[in-house]
């Protein structure tokens, strides 16, 4: 997406876009873009961009020192591959992560997150995780400021249902890493370094229509079996994400130090 920096911004984030637009978020949405900017965009006074990495476009060192955040969406890739694009989403994390730049994995990006500053990430051993997932908030989070309103009006320990769809997890966390919610799958939910690293296996941007769409299209690739299918449409059906609190947290880890 060409970039125009015209104009006066309070703010200004990066979308790390890390897989193809499908159709049906294209025709309901207009793209990903826009479903990850009505997810954690707030005000007139942001600017959101856009790079298609998964296409090899970059930002460049100019354009990277002007963004006070990045956003590193989900993926039909594996974050352990090898694929060039891949290796140079790494390379730029480990930039990022040395400017102490603001950066939020979802999905794929918390993995890649992950794997770029040291970690380990992998095949899950018990399979695809489709549907809602109850995720426990670790209770000690001092240094998370961003979950600290939550953690206010919550019971303990803190408990939040979130949209998930993978099959892959974080095996091993970089150094100076923190778990700091888990769930009864997945043992690393969301992991923290300081305060301008996040990552969330999870889906705070998905909806109930975007999960049911990708699961038609996993069945029809055979990735999934139809009894896999089954489960997580039931799951879906029974319960409600915590879509809203899990938005509120990644705006506030976006736009802390800047709510002044």
């Amino acid at each position: 997406m060409g970039i125009n920096y015209e104009g006066e911004y309070k703010r200004r984030y990066a979308l790390l876009l890390a897989a193809p637009d499908s159709e049906y978020v294209k025709k309901e949405y207009g793209g990903y873009f826009n479903v990850f900017v009505a997810a954690f965009g707030e005000e007139e006074e942001e600017r959101w961009d856009m790079y298609r990495v998964v296409d090899g476009e970059f930002p460049n060192m100019h354009e990277v020192e002007r963004y006070d955040g990045f956003v590193v969406s989900g993926s039909p890739y594996d974050a352990y591959g090898d694929d060039d694009w891949i290796l140079e989403l790494s390379c730029l994390l480990q930039t990022l992560y040395s400017l102490q730049k603001k950066v939020l994995g979802i999905c794929f990006g918390h993995q890649v997150l992950c794997r770029a500053l040291g970690g380990k990430v992998g095949k899950s051993d018990s399979g695809w995780d489709i549907g809602l997932r109850k995720v426990n908030i670790v209770k000690d989070l001092s240094p998370c400021s961003f979950l600290q309103t939550l953690l206010q009006v919550q019971t303990s320990p803190a408990m939040l249902t979130i949209i998930q769809c993978h099959q892959d997890q974080v095996w091993e966390l970089p150094a100076g890493a923190k778990v700091i919610a888990f769930s009864d799958k997945t043992g690393v939910e969301m992991f923290t370094i300081g305060n301008h690293i996040l990552g969330i296996q999870g889906h705070p941007e998905y909806s109930k229509d975007i999960l049911n769409n990708l699961i038609d299209r996993l069945l029809y690739q055979d990735s999934i079996q139809i009894e896999v299918a089954k489960d997580a449409r039931s799951r879906l059906e029974n319960a409600e994400a915590d879509t809203k609190l899990w938005q509120d947290i990644c705006k506030a880890f976006l736009k802390a130090g800047f709510m002044d």
